[in-house]
């Protein structure tokens, strides 16, 4: 039944069959049930370089998606998201169909507070859901949250390894480039901590289908001032590289 809006992006319909449904595919299951979706495409590239991967899935089409898994360890599959929750979120839907059950997700995103240091990291609790993916899945409210027994299993592994995080909700929206001062001051106000474009749709969609999904978004770009400052976040390799690894630890934990 459709819950008629006078704004068509909030008209949500609880039927939980669709035209177009990936569960009906008869999809080929994945050899595992544990995934990671990394937005760090020269993590991926080094990794495939240096022989440790091997190709788990290939999804055809424009646009394509591979999915590999671990030679050291072929319990864990890892593939590079696509920006924003039609594309990431969708896709995740389909790994859904394959049989994942559990999902890390890391990535970047931009700070809304500059005290938030570049390679930081933020466990996901939940986000403010300014975009439009996660309403056809999850009946409209402002904010949308994690699984909190899953973020307390993330909470629990980074302290007994000593590894310094922070917890808090990020502001997902489609339009990056309309992140204005004023939104901005106002999402933060509201407790988002670090803005990106996919945690709403992803965590509406572990939530549609019932699977396991955490994630981990570092510090990157600062957005909290009058002018955008990169901090060249897109270029630490270390700090990358060492979020994924500790994802495909974090992936057997959840």
């Amino acid at each position: 039944m459709i819950n008629k809006n006078d704004f068509p992006v909030m008209e949500y319909d609880d039927d939980k069959d669709a035209v177009v449904n990936p569960f009906k595919w008869n999809l080929e299951p994945f050899s595992t049930d544990k995934l990671i979706i990394t937005f760090f495409p020269d993590v991926i590239d080094d990794l495939h370089k240096s022989g440790e991967l091997e190709l788990e899935r290939h999804f055809a089409g424009e646009n394509p998606v591979y999915v590999y898994r671990f030679k050291s360890q072929p319990d864990v599959l890892i593939t590079l998201g696509y920006v924003g929750c039609p594309a990431c979120a969708g896709n995740l839907e389909v790994f859904a169909a394959c049989g994942a059950t559990k999902v890390m997700f890391c990535g970047g995103g931009g700070v809304l507070d500059k005290s938030i240091k570049v390679g930081e990291l933020l466990v996901v609790e939940g986000a403010i859901r300014d975009e439009g993916f996660s309403y056809k899945y999850i009946e409209p409210s402002r904010y949308i949250y994690t699984d909190k027994k899953i973020t307390q299993k993330i909470t629990n592994y980074l302290e007994q390894h000593k590894i310094s995080y922070l917890t808090g909700i990020t502001w997902t929206t489609d339009a990056m480039f309309r992140e204005t001062k004023a939104l901005v001051e106002e999402r933060k106000a509201e407790g988002a901590k670090i803005v990106e474009m996919e945690q709403a749709g992803c965590i509406a969609i572990s939530q549609f289908r019932n699977f396991d999904y955490g994630a981990i978004i570092y510090g990157g770009d600062d957005v909290s001032q009058d002018e955008w400052d990169t901090r060249s976040w897109d270029k630490r390799k270390g700090i990358r590289y060492n979020l994924v690894m500790l994802c495909r630890e974090l992936v057997k934990e959840i």
